[in-house]
């Protein structure tokens, strides 16, 4: 009788240690779960959204002074860096191609300068075929390149100041209330807002209008695409008409509230 009941107590002691060391891990595993669920909203909202651009807006930067450029996707300010190197030869070849893409001067696998090997020195050297630039080491030892300037433009940050629009689309904007419309770019990327803040120079009150499309009213957290006003340019250029003849009209309807402005 007392070894089944020493028997019996082992058993239901073994059981409870399964079911505890059970609930244990189903803690653990919840709680792991719970804090990487609540990392990964927190970096959500710390995360702030890029801001984009069309090839349209960086070709209007393109003086020495004011000078743009897009690689790999992305959009740089280099008007500090003229403004650091004035008067250097080694400027011109970037002169020479502000406003435009100069994605073909670099590796998308590195995000570095293009690379050939010299057929004479049979040295990997930088392919530079408009003219070696500032950062850009010379094929051969000279003692007048310091290269004690850090990070290379094209891999610094601070002269990064967005993204390039992969697609470009063109809205017509009509104010119900003053039958005024505007035809603008705005980036296929870009939420409701965003187009807001470009129509602004047109109506610093557009924050006080409703913003509907086909009769519905638009969510400015969501893209065009997001709120069902559709890309059409791929039918036009199957059917071969022009793009500007029909255009999607955004229409704008005035809240009466000029606290939004």
């Amino acid at each position: 009788m007392n070894s089944r009941l020493s028997s019996s107590a082992e058993y239901f002691f073994k059981i409870s240690s399964d079911i505890l060391l059970v609930c244990r891990n189903s803690a653990h595993v919840y709680s792991t779960s719970s804090s990487n669920n609540i990392r990964n909203k927190e970096a959500d909202m710390k995360a702030p959204r890029p801001r984009y651009f069309t090839s349209n807006e960086v070709s209007s930067h393109n003086t020495a002074s004011d000078i743009w450029v897009s690689f790999l996707g992305h959009v740089y300010d280099l008007s500090k860096l003229m403004e650091e190197h004035s008067g250097d030869v080694l400027l011109k070849p970037i002169i020479d191609v502000a406003g435009l893409d100069i994605s073909h001067w670099f590796d998308p696998r590195t995000h570095d300068i293009r690379h050939y090997i010299d057929p004479v020195t049979h040295c990997l050297l930088p392919y530079t075929p408009h003219g070696r630039f500032i950062h850009v080491a010379p094929p051969f030892p000279s003692s007048d390149f310091a290269n004690d300037f850090g990070i290379p433009w094209w891999k610094d940050p601070k002269y990064k100041i967005g993204v390039l629009s992969k697609k470009i689309r063109t809205i017509r904007i009509l104010n119900v209330l003053t039958l005024q419309e505007h035809i603008i770019e705005v980036c296929s990327e870009e939420n409701m807002h965003e187009i807001l803040q470009r129509y602004l120079k047109y109506n610093r009150h557009a924050s006080s209008y409703t913003w509907k499309y086909d009769g519905k009213v638009l969510d400015m957290d969501k893209t065009l695409e997001e709120n069902g006003v559709r890309d059409d340019d791929a039918d036009f250029d199957r059917l071969k008409m022009r793009d500007d003849s029909y255009l999607q009209s955004i229409m704008l309807y005035y809240n009466d509230d000029l606290t939004e402005a």
